[in-house]
């Protein structure tokens, strides 16, 4: 007597849910590990900068406050010194910092 298993639809469904269920899990693992390290600093292009004119017309730009943000975090993302912040930013206290508040870097 030969007994062979004959391969089921839910036998081949189950291996394949499997599969597919194992690439998920990597992909989720992979995106949320995804080398995101915010306390490297960002290129120029990528901090978050604005633009606006001055006074005498000429660009301005800004760096809007994020939570957690310091000043020193901040001169070390757009490359400006700190004593820089605070000449252009005379009215800023390094100790208050409120999210969304605008900071001018040049």
């Amino acid at each position: 007597m030969d007994i062979r298993r004959q391969s089921s639809p839910a036998r081949v469904a189950a291996v394949l849910a499997l599969v597919v269920g194992a690439i998920v899990l990597v992909v989720v693992v992979a995106t949320s590990v995804g080398g995101d390290d915010s306390s490297a600093p960002l290129p120029a292009s990528e901090a978050q900068q604005h633009v606006r004119l001055n006074k005498e017309g000429k660009p301005q730009k800004l760096y809007i406050v994020k939570p957690g943000d310091t000043l020193s975090t901040i001169a070390e993302k757009v490359n400006v010194p700190v004593e820089e912040l605070q000449r252009l930013n005379p009215g800023i206290d390094p100790q208050a910092l409120r999210s969304g508040a605008r900071v001018k870097i040049r």
